[in-house]
C-alpha cells in the first residue's frame, strides 16, 4: 500500500510516494500523476533515494481547481439537528421529533438528491499545519469528511481526508434571509480546510461506504462515526456533481460530515485546541489552533 502527496523542504515542494514514514520523489505534479497507479506501485516497491517523512512539511496532496462539498449528508448529524430545533420550538417531544426526523430522510434518501456546494482551493491548509481562527467570529467549528479526488473521465481516483471547518454565527445572514446560507465567508477562511496527508488510490479502499471516521479534541473523541451513515454514497454524490458541473483531475468532492460536531457539544474552537482526526487506511491529521 502507498499514497501520492506533495511534500517540501528547503529546495521547494515535489510530489512523493509515501509508503510508511519514507517519501520517494517523483517527477511531475500529483494531479499530474493521478491514476498512474501501476508505476507509483513499482517505485513504491523499488530502490531509490528514499526520504525520512519526518525530514519533509507536508503539504495538501493536491491543489484542486474546484472543491466540491456535500452539506447534510449523514443521517444521525441531520437527526440530531432536527431534534434539537424542535425542542428549542417546543412544539413536539424528541421522540416526535426524531420519528419525524426519520420519515423526512427516508423520502430524501428515496426520491431527494444531494446537496452540495463549492468551496475555495485557498482555504487548504496540510495534515500538520496550524488553523488560523479568525478575529471575526466566536463559533469556530470542526467538520471532518472522506473526500475523494477526482481523476481522469470523472472517476474516484483516490481518496483523502478533509475537515471542513465552519464559523458558525456567519452561516445564516440576518440581512439577507430569503437568501440563506453564506458558506464563502463561513467556511473559507485560510487555513480552514485541512487536507491531507496523502491520497490514497482507490484500489486500495474497497468499500468507501465502510470507514470509521474519528476526531477528538484535546484527546477527547468529538466524532466516531462509520460511513455507512450517509444519506447519499459516494458514488450518488459524483453523479450528482457530474450531471452539473465539469470537472478536472484533481478536484475534490467532500461527502459530508457526521454527527459530532461543535455545535452537538456546545464547546468550539479556541486557540490551543488540538484536533486529531483520522479515517481508516487513510492516515491522521493532527491541526493545532492559533489565533
Amino acid at each position: 500500500m502507498f499514497g501520492l502527496g506533495t511534500f517540501a523542504d528547503a529546495g521547494g515542494a515535489f510530489a512523493g510516494v509515501v509508503v510508511g514514514e519514507r517519501v520517494l520523489r517523483v517527477d511531475g505534479t500529483a494531479r499530474e500523476l493521478l491514476g498512474d497507479w501501476d508505476r507509483l506501485g513499482a517505485l513504491a516497491e523499488g530502490d531509490g533515494d528514499w526520504r525520512p517523512l519526518q525530514d519533509l512539511r507536508v503539504l495538501p496532496p493536491v491543489t484542486p481547481v474546484h472543491v466540491f462539498q456535500s452539506g447534510a449528508n449523514y443521517r444521525r448529524h441531520v437527526l440530531d439537528i432536527i431534534v434539537a430545533e424542535e425542542r428549542e420550538r417546543g412544539t413536539m417531544s424528541d421522540e416526535e421529533a426524531r420519528a419525524m426526523g426519520e420519515r423526512i430522510m427516508d423520502e430524501r434518501a428515496a426520491t431527494g438528491e444531494p446537496y452540495v456546494f463549492l468551496g475555495a482551493p485557498g482555504a487548504m491548509c496540510g495534515a500538520y499545519d496550524d488553523v488560523v481562527l479568525p478575529k471575526a467570529g466566536e463559533q469556530h467549528d470542526w467538520e471532518l469528511e472522506l473526500a475523494g479526488v477526482f481523476g481522469a473521465g470523472g472517476a474516484i481516483a483516490g481518496y483523502t481526508i478533509a475537515n471542513d471547518l465552519t464559523t458558525r454565527d456567519f452561516v445564516y445572514r440576518p440581512d439577507l434571509k430569503a437568501i440563506g446560507t453564506d458558506w464563502l465567508r463561513s467556511k473559507n477562511a485560510p487555513t480552514f480546510l485541512p487536507v491531507g496527508p496523502w491520497i490514497v488510490p482507490a484500489r486500495f479502499v474497497p468499500d468507501p461506504m465502510d470507514l470509521r471516521i474519528t476526531l477528538r479534541l484535546n484527546g477527547d473523541v468529538m466524532q466516531d462515526e462509520s460511513t455507512a451513515d450517509m444519506i447519499f454514497d459516494v458514488e450518488r454524490l459524483r453523479a450528482h456533481v457530474l450531471a452539473i458541473a465539469a470537472v478536472v483531475p484533481g478536484d475534490l468532492l467532500l461527502t459530508g460530515s457526521p454527527a459530532g460536531n461543535g455545535m452537538h457539544h456546545r464547546r468550539f474552537l479556541q486557540p490551543g485546541d488540538v484536533m486529531e482526526s483520522e479515517i481508516t487506511g487513510l492516515g491522521t491529521q493532527r491541526n493545532r489552533c492559533v489565533a
